[in-house]
Order: structure tokens, then sequence, then C-alpha cells
């Protein structure tokens, strides 16, 4: 983890209510697809966790959905804007199990992560296969994106204004060896369920510190429960308790 100051170099709206953010400055604390970075905006007494769609070795992208009063003011900012940051907390994916075809399971904005994760994949020879979860065509970003890697991509949409009608579950593949999965706690809990291969479950949750200091974020796991700002929000499908 590194504080530092990044300035926004871009800030574009991709879909409905959703913006790419592109951050300039050291981001040398970047390690591992999936970890976050940790925003402090002016009048909010705490940061606002953000998860890192795609880096290089001076700037960071997010992407956002603007939900309430911390993205409202991210919506707002504009070239030049800087901003102080937590940069690589968490863990990240590993993808190091995910064998020669893992499916990535993304549910709204929680698609953002498993951008960087699909490139290293492709990066490394594997052929990927993502399945993407939106309630409206208007929500929809990134299919083209992904395609664009080499992934083969699967959309479904809760009413039916694009790709398969229903929920992202309608359209994963009968078989995976390996998944991987970002999304509403929800949606992570039908994955998990419905796949029966093993898997990697990114888990959005509110947080205090963003940095495991507060306890304010955590997860019921086989091992009693954990962090998910410090020790996730990674976690591995067979640790993780689901609460019926």
């Amino acid at each position: 983890m590194k504080q530092t100051i990044l300035t926004v170099a871009e800030n574009r709206q991709l879909a409905e209510n959703t913006f790419r953010m592109r951050l300039c400055g050291d981001v040398s604390a970047m390690a591992a697809p999936g970890q976050f970075i940790d925003l402090r905006l002016p009048g909010l007494y705490l940061r606002r966790p953000i998860s890192v769609s795609d880096w290089d070795d001076g700037s960071l992208t997010i992407l956002y959905k603007v939900v309430g009063r911390g993205t409202a003011q991210l919506r707002g900012m504009d070239p030049g804007d800087t901003a102080d940051v937590l940069v690589g907390l968490g863990n990240g994916f590993d993808a190091a199990p995910a064998g020669d075809a893992p499916l990535l399971v993304g549910g709204g904005i929680g698609a953002a992560p498993l951008y960087r994760l699909a490139r290293e994949l492709r990066a490394q020879g594997r052929r990927v296969a993502v399945a993407l979860g939106f309630n409206t065509a208007g929500d929809c970003f990134y299919e083209d994106e992904f395609r664009a890697l080499g992934c083969t991509v699967a959309v479904a949409t809760a009413d039916g204004s694009r790709g398969v009608r229903g929920f992202v579950t309608d359209v994963l593949p009968e078989r995976c060896s390996y998944f991987f999965a970002c999304g509403p706690g929800p949606m992570l809990r039908a994955v998990s369920r419905r796949i029966a291969a093993p898997g990697q479950l990114s888990l959005e949750e509110r947080m205090g510190c963003g940095f495991g200091a507060c306890m304010g974020c955590t997860c019921k796991t086989a091992a009693g429960h954990k962090r998910i700002c410090k020790d996730g929000p990674v976690l591995r499908k067979e640790e993780i308790v689901w609460d019926d």
C-alpha cells in the first residue's frame, strides 16, 4: 500500500451512470489484478474504495457507477484535478491455478477488475471465457474490450434488452475447470453454488479504513471472520460461509 497524490487524466461516461477515470502518478504499489484504491474526497469522512480495472507504469484506470455522494463527486472531477489516494490495497486474484480455459464472471460494475485479469491470462496464452450480467442494455460496458483481448463473451440482461434475458447465471457454460467472479453478494453466492469447479470470488463490501485496522468489513469463512479489505477482497470459493 502506498499513499500518493494522483492527477485525473480522463473521466468519461461509458454507460448509464457508469464512468471510466484514468489517474496519473506513482502507481508502483499495484501488484495484482483485483486490488483496489481508496480515495479521499472533500467533505466526506470515509475514503471511497474503488476496484482498479487496469494500470501501467504511470497511471491506473478505475470504472465506477454513480450511486451516492462519493461517486457523484468522482463524476464531477475534471482532467487536472488531484486526489489523495491509497494505492495497491487488498490481495487481488491469483492467476496461477486458472488452468488453460478459465471462466470470468462479472455482475454490473463487478466486471471492472476482471479486465486486467483477462488481459494477463490472455498474455499467458490461456483461453478465457467471460460472462457478464447487467440490468439493461444501457448498463452494459466493456463487452467489446473483453472481445478485443480475444475472450469469448456472453451477456445477460435482466430485461432482455441485450444478450440473454435473465441473470449472469443463465449464460454460464455447462462446465469449467476454474472461475473468477466479482459482483454483488447474491450473485457471487449463486455463481458459487452453480459452478462445481473451484474458484476465487472478489467480494464487495462497505469499508471504513480500507487496510484492516477497523474490522468494519468482515466475511464469515471456515477459518473465522476475515477482513475484506486486508485478507481479501478475493477469497477462495471453498473458504466462504454463506448466510442463507
